[in-house]
């Protein structure tokens, strides 16, 4: 990555099941699983993890294991579901240290103009689509949402802008109306928690997340 991208996530939590094999590319073999990782609300989120085969050799269900990576995002050409899918890419798998972690570093380009608006409930919330640039010229493409005063800082920003955050993955769990009735879908998206020293307002953070 360059020096105006970053892409880190930290992620602690249980394993729901055993990994089971996604894909091969270049003779390696990758697994995929999912990781329940609670919320101080009591909510939590049910994250997609992708890594190597050997990373998941010894990894079973209900194991508790911290996860270094990143979030990665490709496009799904099979009609069914989001067109953008997300999962957490693992670089290294370690055993847990007994508590919840859920954290994401990421520096990258608006490459959709923000979206804000209010909730029913008067809440301000602001949409935006950040581009990071991983090497051989590719990038992903990570949903971000801001609330608040969060919502407000970012809401001014153009195409082409840097912008830096700590945030969490989260999963969020929605209906869907298709041609053959509703289907229960999730998505994932990353909460922005604080704007970092390299983004305009630097420092604001959002209120606690429930």
């Amino acid at each position: 990555m360059n020096e105006r991208s970053r892409n880190e996530a930290e992620l602690e939590g249980i394993v729901l099941s055993d990994p089971v094999f996604s894909h091969e590319n270049h003779g390696v073999r990758f697994d995929r699983f999912v990781l329940r990782v609670p919320r101080l609300s009591g909510q939590e989120d049910l994250l997609p993890v992708l890594a190597g085969e050997s990373l998941c050799a010894s990894i079973r269900e209900g194991a508790a294991i911290r996860v270094f990576g990143q979030l990665r995002s490709f496009n799904n050409r099979t009609g069914q579901g989001s067109r953008l899918v997300l999962t957490i890419y693992a670089k290294s798998i370690l055993s847990s240290t007994g508590g919840f972690t859920n954290t994401i570093l990421l520096t990258g380009a608006l490459c959709k103009p923000p979206i804000y608006r209010r909730t029913p409930l008067g809440r301000s919330i602001c949409d935006l689509m950040l581009a990071v640039s991983r090497r051989c010229g590719r990038a992903d493409y990570l949903p971000v949402i801001a609330w608040g005063q969060l919502a407000a800082a970012t809401a001014h920003l153009h195409v082409g802008d840097t912008l830096s955050l700590n945030g969490r993955v989260q999963s969020r769990v929605y209906s869907k109306v298709t041609d053959s009735g509703t289907e229960e879908r999730t998505a994932y998206e990353v909460s922005m928690m604080r704007l970092l020293d390299d983004s305009p307002d630097e420092e604001k953070e959002a209120p606690t997340s429930t």
